[in-house]
This record gives C-alpha cells, structure tokens and sequence, in this order.
C-alpha cells in the first residue's frame, strides 16, 4: 500500500470513528418503563407500543426510550405512585381514579362522572384549564417526587353487560364492576352493587357471573378482550364513564432529563393522545356498525331523557366529593369553572 493509501485509510478512520461518538447509538438510549392500566391485548396500548413509541426514540435522536408495561406487570394497580417514588418505575400511564381512596380529589380528577361530552373537553381541563394543577398538588401532598406530565381522557368508554340495562331503574340489584370512589358511589346513588376489580379481572368476573356488567374502557379494546363474546348487551355510547389517564414520571428522572428532551416528551405526548383519541373513535365506530348489522350483541344506546336522569344522579354525587377535603373541593372548583366556560354547565350551576 502507498503513502498516499495509507493516508486516505488513515483520514477514513478518523472520520468513521467521529461520527460514532456525535451520532446517536440505539444500544445506549435510555429506556424510562411506565406501568399502565391496560391489558396486554388493549388495542389502545398496542396502537401507542407500535406507532408512537417509536415516534419518541426518532424525536430524541435515539436518547431515549419509553417501555409501557401492561397492568401490575410490575406492583398492583394502585402501587404505581409509590413504585415511581422509590425508583422501581420511571413513571406511569395509569388511570388517575384507581387512587381514589387516598383523597376525594383524585376521584374527581380521576373521571368527573357523566360530566363531559367528549374526550377533548377532558384534555382541555387537564392540560389547559388547570386540572393538571391540581393534580401535581395532590402528588405534592400524598406522593412527593412524582411530577404530573399530563392528564387527559382517550376515549368516553363503553359499557358491557350481560343483561340488557337499558334505563336508570334497570341498574337497580345489578352488581357492576366500577373504578373505586367517584364512580361506584354514582352507581350506588342508582341502586346498582358496584364491584372494585381492577381491568385484568374483569373478563373472568363476568365468566362466573360474580358480576353483571362492568364499565370497562373503549368499545375497541373490549372487542379486542373477548368482552363481547361473554357480555351480549354492551352500552354504546357508555352512559358515564370518561376517565382521565396521568402521565407521571419520578421527579428526579425528569430533573435529569435535558430540556430538550423534556418539551419533546410533552409535545409527543399530545400528538400521541390526540391521534389515539381519534384513532380510537374510529374504531369504535366501525365495530359497532359491523355489530348492529351482523351479530349476536344487543347494542343499547340509551335515550337522552334516561343520560340526563343519571347525570343529576352524578352531580349531586360530585358536591359530596368536593366537600371531603380542600384538595376535592379545589379540584369540583376547577371542573366547574372550566365546563361553564366551556357552556357544559349553565352559568348559574351551583348558585340554586
């Protein structure tokens, strides 16, 4: 080899080798696990796993990666706050009700029952309307060193039952499975028998005939379960239920993370949950017209007259809420300011 080779060789190297130390190498991102409240099989968690997940390694340059875990993958579904304090997990994805019985408040930030229209409304108060304030203080308060990324609703979540419910009164002796606090109080002011299981239980609860029916996330990610083979007489749209899903990470893993890193986790994180939120729609929509037209389920929309007897129902519900501590009642404040703004509540709600 001449001079002239070796020299060309020599640069070569040099130059390859540079531009493996400023590249990003996929061996050494950093992968943050969140457990979430969803099944394995949830369609909604393998929408995000395969089209946005990846998303997030690209925006990053390869820095960093997120792992969702399915539900109590890792500790039970209502250990997530106190796994992320302590560093078992980087974080969650969870629904923000399962914490109901540490303060009122979480309940009612957790699904403000049968209170809104659509799943963005919920976005709006969580990320713009100071829902996401509250809720960082109650992390403050109960779980020091979780910060709050996000909260918001995907999806107005249907409903799967294996009796027909088709009016207020038929919920009189049922035993539905309901998220703890706000919800099954509703249910219970209704005269059902609400049940605390956690999703993964739901399937098999329903099998055996330990309940009837059970609020049980979107209409996609039921069909996906199996719900529908054992629950004939699903609920479409879902008469109550819009629960808001947290975004939290340790505090500590946040700090450390760079600034960059950190708006592009939360600019991801809403393209993300506006997309599923669509997506899941979608979907919703398409399953039940193939199911109206050809097969065994009985699909009951419910009668506005019947929506608007369960939601006085809720309301006086939600003031009961409010009254159990500051947070709970900063919390029904918050909501309320927001959905008369947002022309959901008369501007004289409350005042009667």
């Amino acid at each position: 080899m001449n001079a002239r080779s070796v020299l060309t060789l020599a640069l070569s190297t040099t130059l390859a080798a540079s531009l493996c130390t400023l590249l990003p190498d996929a061996a050494t991102a950093r992968t943050l696990k969140l457990q979430t409240s969803s099944n394995a099989s949830h369609f909604s968690l393998q929408y995000l796993r395969e089209k946005w997940l990846p998303k997030l390694t690209t925006m990053t340059e390869g820095e960093l990666e997120i792992e969702f875990l399915p539900i109590e993958s890792v500790v039970g579904h209502r250990e997530t706050p106190e796994a992320i304090q302590v560093g078992i997990l980087d974080g969650d994805y969870t629904a923000t009700a399962y914490f109901a019985g540490t303060d009122p408040a979480f309940a009612l930030m957790g699904d403000l029952i049968a209170g809104y229209d659509s799943p963005e409304q919920v976005w709006n108060f969580c990320q713009r309307e100071g829902g996401r304030e509250v809720l960082q203080k109650l992390y403050d308060e109960y779980f020091p060193g979780v910060h709050v990324v996000a909260c918001g609703a995907y999806s107005r979540e249907a409903f799967v039952s294996t009796v027909p419910i088709e009016k207020v009164s038929d919920l009189e002796g049922k035993k539905i499975r309901s998220p703890e606090g706000l919800a099954a109080d509703v249910f219970r002011r209704a005269g059902a028998a609400p049940v605390a299981l956690p999703a993964s239980e739901t399937y098999g609860a329903l099998e055996r005939r330990v309940i009837d029916a059970a609020d049980n996330s979107a209409y996609v990610n039921n069909d996906a379960n199996g719900m529908h083979k054992i629950a004939k007489y699903p609920i479409y749209p879902g008469i109550h239920s819009m629960p808001t899903l947290q975004l939290t990470f340790n505090q500590e893993v946040w700090d450390s993370l760079t600034d960059a890193q950190r708006t592009i986790i939360e600019v991801w994180w809403e393209a993300a949950y506006m997309d599923l939120t669509r997506e899941v729609r979608q979907q919703d929509l398409t399953l039940v017209s193939r199911d109206r037209a050809d097969s065994d389920l009985t699909i009951i929309d419910w009668p506005q007259a019947e929506r608007d007897k369960f939601r006085e129902i809720a309301t006086e519900a939600w003031k009961d809420f409010a009254a159990g501590s500051e947070l709970a009642q900063e919390a029904y404040d918050t909501h309320i300011a927001y959905m008369k703004k947002a022309g959901l509540l008369s501007a004289d709600f409350g005042s009667q």
